[in-house]
């Protein structure tokens, strides 16, 4: 195993990590900012009033994002397995 299939196979890990992440820290973020303005406009100062939408909110796309995320790992690893003879030789 050469160093730039260390490097390769890193790269491919952070990217899936990236991807994988995105729809559930992206609806985090969303209902996060939707919730402060809607605290700013009512000046309710309430810190704990994001948390409960936000959880729901991840579930939700949880749900349905789920089997694509799983998808995605499942090649990611057949890949990495799949090559295993080549890095071990």
């Amino acid at each position: 195993m050469s160093t730039g299939d260390v490097v390769d196979i890193t790269v491919q890990a952070v990217w899936l990590i990236i991807k994988c992440s995105a729809p559930l820290l992206l609806t985090s973020l969303i209902v996060g900012l939707i919730i402060s303005v809607f605290q700013t406009v009512t000046s309710i100062q309430e810190q704990t009033l994001t948390f409960v939408p936000k959880i729901l909110a991840v579930f939700l796309v949880l749900i349905l994002t789920g089997d694509w995320i799983m998808n995605n790992i499942l090649n990611f690893i057949n890949d990495i397995y799949s090559r295993f003879g080549d890095f071990v030789g």
